[in-house]
């Protein structure tokens, strides 16, 4: 077998399987949606036929015994309960240990493939066991999803029955149904061979059928339906559209050519009608040439054929893609990170050569580098609905183990982030929300005692700010006890017992290591972990957490990220010899330092800007530069925290195309910087890490107090 198809069933299968969770998820809240229903048995049988045709037998198996117990519901035998999706939330979980190599899915915490089996059978009417595969297994050629993939090709089928194909058992409807299964269908009952009612048998079958299919199991398959009638029956299969792409055109035969080619009317006669001034339908109704279901089948087929094709004609203006492998992009961006340097070296020589030809080189190659950057850095962004997804099942399930009623309502979820953003933003989301439901959301009778619906709510957000994302958690449970961080601070030695700290310097307490305000260590939270790493991921990721809270209201946790972590725009400044870059997305304004105008507080170093004071730091000071201050200096005034800092340097150069690269193991423990950058001349300049600078001060300041 192709290691190369079976990688790629691999990838479809938990593709398959993220979106089966999500849609038992929506058939719990919707029991009765005969769609849902549907895909998940689609989904079932997808994962079964391949599983098979690439060699993952205990997959087919497995996954036949559950698609079995959901033909079931889908034909109202079995009702669609908590029970039956939680055992399918179980099973979709143990199909996907089996695919990431645990044998049998034997292993792992759970229930074991057979006692999932055991209690979906439980749940039929007499606990009736499915029917097993023919020697155990599954042939591969069980339906749609399966074998032999060809390309779409639709067929016009008419189905004349035998008038005695009731007395051979054989039910027409169940024929017509099995083919629904191949692909998208319609159909259309013809009666005027029905006799008037005192000439009727009711042992005989009248009535035959109009079939238009599109599907991609080819004709074999169509034929392999009709196969146990094929002597009962006359059964015509003409191919009308071959899917090709010089068939995407919406527009299909018009009506009268239709009803010749199915020989329902005379060319002669659609002549004749013709020059009349109707809808041709009407016409040949009126005519009494043809009866009104035999045009409403043609017109079916029709709009059949137009939807079809334009759903073709969508799929490859939207839908067609390559698999790539995310080394490869990031490989990619890693070279155009060199080429921004390389550009940017480029441009200094040129702008000092005084050449102007050159000069015009440097200035197009500066066009088509910002080009490239951006649609490289776009290849890796994705939506960040493919994190929120995951989200719903973690919830469902917490709660039921905590006896709560919570619901997710997610928003922005097209919002996009760089996929390694997006990679390292799970875990850190994963213990807000656990936290927000163990110790946020209270228990249903304890709402409706304070008056609040017995279900909770958390709501997660996305939304762009500029050069960042915000992603919020809000809950409206019981919030943040500040009387119990104070105390848990102060005896963990974190807080002064007189120091009299702002909410949001308490709420900044929480991400401290081993801070926790829980009476009891549980499964789901308690012990101090969950927001250190928090905290420690979103610094990874130069982000910004804020928290706010109002006992009795609940929580709301900011997380303010970059869009970005290869490249982005920076503020480049000179301090004595030194090259510092500041992000250019916290940047609010530069103004002038005359020595004159600053002024001290409590040790502080103040600026008045338009009547507000706004400290500042020395980058001089904070990295150790020696020499001379020169006569005015700058200052940047930054957002950190919610709070307005200032940045003093000796010279502001300008905006700076920043690549950022890493500074090593060496420098792993500087927290004043989050990266390096080279310059066009080949010098390095350090990217100051804001937030932490800010810390390390605050940090410093009330050590010395």
């Amino acid at each position: 077998m192709n290691d190369n198809h079976r990688q790629l069933f691999l990838e479809e299968a938990q593709e398959l399987l993220a979106e089966l969770e999500n849609q038992l998820l929506e058939l719990e809240q919707a029991p009765d949606d005969a769609e849902l229903i549907g895909s998940i048995f689609r989904a079932m049988h997808t994962i079964k036929g391949s599983g098979a045709m690439f060699g993952f037998d205990d997959i087919a198996v497995f996954t036949h015994e559950v698609e079995s117990i959901y033909d079931k519901v889908r034909g109202g035998q079995i009702p669609v309960t908590k029970e039956l999706i939680n055992l399918t939330l179980r099973a979709r979980d143990r199909i996907k240990l089996m695919l990431d190599g645990l044998p049998g899915g034997e292993v792992g915490e759970g229930l074991t493939p057979s006692e999932i089996v055991a209690g979906l059978k439980g749940l039929t009417p007499g606990g009736g066991v499915p029917a097993p595969f023919p020697d155990g297994k599954p042939t591969g050629k069980e339906g749609p999803g399966i074998g032999i993939r060809h390309d779409k090709v639709t067929y016009r089928i008419r189905f004349t029955p035998s008038p005695d194909i009731f007395l051979t058992g054989s039910n027409p409807l169940l024929l017509l149904n099995e083919l629904r299964f191949l692909g998208e269908c319609d159909t259309r009952a013809q009666l005027d061979k029905i006799p008037s009612l005192k000439d009727i048998d009711p042992e005989k079958c009248y009535t035959y059928w109009d079939i238009i299919l599109t599907t991609d199991q080819g004709i074999d398959a169509v034929k392999d339906v009709f196969i146990f009638v094929e002597d009962e029956c006359v059964l015509t299969i003409d191919t009308i559209d071959t899917g090709s792409r010089g068939d995407t055109e919406p527009e299909y035969k018009k009506l009268g050519e239709i009803l010749v080619e199915r020989g329902d009317i005379e060319k002669a006669e659609l002549g004749k009608v013709l020059t009349e001034k109707k809808y041709l339908g009407e016409m040949l109704v009126e005519k009494g040439v043809i009866t009104p279901d035999k045009v409403e089948s043609a017109l079916i087929e029709q709009e059949h054929v137009r939807r079809v094709r334009e759903k073709s004609r969508a799929n490859e203006e939207s839908a067609a893609s390559i698999r790539v492998p995310a080394e490869k992009l990031d490989s990619l961006v890693n070279l155009v990170g060199e080429l921004v340097t390389v550009q940017a070296r480029l441009t200094q020589t040129a702008s000092v050569s005084h050449d102007n030809e050159l000069a015009a080189i440097a200035e197009e190659v500066e066009r088509l580098t910002g080009e490239l950057r951006d649609t490289t850095l776009n290849i890796r962004m994705l939506p960040i609905g493919t994190t929120f997804g995951r989200f719903k099942r973690l919830i469902r399930d917490l709660s039921q183990d905590l006896g709560k009623e919570i619901e997710l309502v997610t928003e922005g979820a097209e919002t996009e982030l760089d996929k390694t953003v997006i990679d390292r933003l799970n875990d850190p989301l994963v213990h807000i929300i656990r936290n927000s439901i163990d110790h946020g959301i209270e228990l249903p009778s304890v709402r409706e005692a304070q008056g609040k619906p017995g279900k909770g709510t958390i709501r997660l957000s996305a939304s762009y700010s500029g050069a960042s994302v915000l992603v919020t958690v809000r809950d409206d449970g019981a919030g943040l006890d500040v009387d119990a961080i104070r105390e848990k601070a102060i005896e963990k030695g974190l807080l002064s017992p007189n120091a009299e700290p702002t909410k949001k310097e308490l709420f900044s307490l929480i991400f401290a290591p081993g801070f926790s305000t829980a009476k009891s260590v549980t499964n789901v939270s308690g012990r101090g972990v969950g927001m250190d790493v928090v905290r420690k991921t979103i610094d990874m990721l130069r982000g910004v957490i804020e928290v706010e809270s109002e006992r009795g209201s609940g929580t709301l946790v900011t997380l303010k990220l970059p869009l970005t972590l290869a490249i982005i725009d920076g503020l480049l400044t000179k301090v004595g010899d030194n090259f510092f870059v500041l992000p250019l997305s916290t940047v609010e304004e530069c103004i002038e330092l005359v020595h004159k105008t600053d002024e001290k507080r409590n040790g502080n170093c103040l600026v008045n800007v338009r009547g507000q004071l706004v400290p500042y730091i020395r980058l001089r000071e904070t990295f150790g530069i020696e020499g001379g201050l020169p006569h005015v200096e700058q200052i940047i005034i930054t957002e950190a925290g919610g709070d307005r800092i200032g940045f003093v340097v000796d010279h502001v150069i300008g905006e700076h195309q920043t690549v950022i690269k890493s500074l090593g193991k060496v420098y792993k423990h500087v927290d004043s910087v989050s990266g390096a950058t080279i310059l066009g001349d080949g010098t390095v300049a350090l990217i100051v890490d804001v937030a932490k600078v800010v810390k390390s001060v605050e940090l410093a300041e009330a050590a010395f107090n």
